[in-house]
């Protein structure tokens, strides 16, 4: 353990927004590399040990389990601005960003979604695991490791740790992740398709780690990089090349270039 009494208070300030924007990270990538680019999409293969890793941080994100929150947002794309779209930003903002979270669904979600298949979700072990112990997993994830872990290296108090590398930190990840739901279907750009309601958002994109390419998304939204490939703000696929350098990742999906833009051509606005 650290030796507080020589460590000043500007460092202890330094060293737990370093810990509470690493918990932010890692809960992030749980949800943008984990639940929606490998498991909801299938853009690409993560060997066991990224797989159990992803698991592991999406409990720290505390957004439902990996089966639910792939569920959700399977029938989110299928279904996508109707009423059997979970979060449908027709609704409004609020509703589409956390109303829908306090109502019951709508029929139509219930119904529509009965029809697709979700059997490949469980037939992943590490799925089936984490949706078991998901409750206890959570608590220590997202609560209990960021709170004692400042407590304990370098003498951070409790009641700091608690809400700023806990409560805090979760705060900011799911308002950023809502985001995605309300503000990238209503504010910015459609250079790819501009008949449906998704758009191209800067702020989200630098809030969600890369999720801010939205109309690119769910024009392409097998693509593993979740935009089009080049010069642009992505951390999660950066990270999920770099599990491909480690030999963890295989079958990166991808647009290719040409029929990109033959999709500009024909449906973009006209903005890229």
């Amino acid at each position: 353990m650290v030796d507080v009494s020589i460590v000043p208070c500007w460092a202890e300030w330094c060293l737990e927004s370093c810990k509470s924007y690493f918990c932010f990270l890692m809960s992030a990538l749980g949800v943008t590399a984990g639940a929606h680019r490998l498991w909801s999409h299938r853009s690409y293969k993560a060997k066991l040990p990224l797989r159990i890793f992803l698991a592991t941080a999406n409990s720290m994100a505390f957004q439902n389990d990996i089966y639910e929150w792939s569920r959700d947002h399977r029938v989110h794309h299928k279904y996508s601005e109707t009423d059997a779209d979970p979060h449908n930003a027709r609704r409004g903002f609020f509703f589409a960003h956390i109303g829908w979270l306090f109502m019951r669904k709508h029929r139509d979600v219930i119904e529509k979604g009965r029809k697709l298949d979700f059997t490949d979700l469980l037939d992943d072990p590490v799925v089936r695991f984490q949706r078991k112990y998901y409750k206890s997993s959570v608590v220590l994830m997202c609560f209990v490791i960021p709170t004692f872990v400042p407590w304990y290296v370098w003498g951070e108090s409790l009641w700091n740790a608690y809400f700023l590398a806990s409560i805090l930190r979760y705060t900011i990840s799911l308002n950023v992740a809502w985001l995605v739901n309300s503000a990238a279907h209503m504010y910015g750009n459609r250079p790819y398709d501009k008949y449906i309601s998704p758009r191209q958002n800067t702020l989200v994109t630098v809030g969600a780690i890369g999720e801010g390419f939205h109309n690119y998304h769910h024009t392409f939204p097998f693509d593993y990089s979740a935009s089009e490939l080049g010069l642009k703000f992505n951390p999660t696929t950066w990270f999920i090349d770099f599990m491909f350098w480690l030999g963890l990742v295989t079958d990166r999906r991808q647009v290719p270039k040409e029929v990109i833009q033959s999709r500009k051509e024909r449906t973009g606005d006209g903005s890229a």
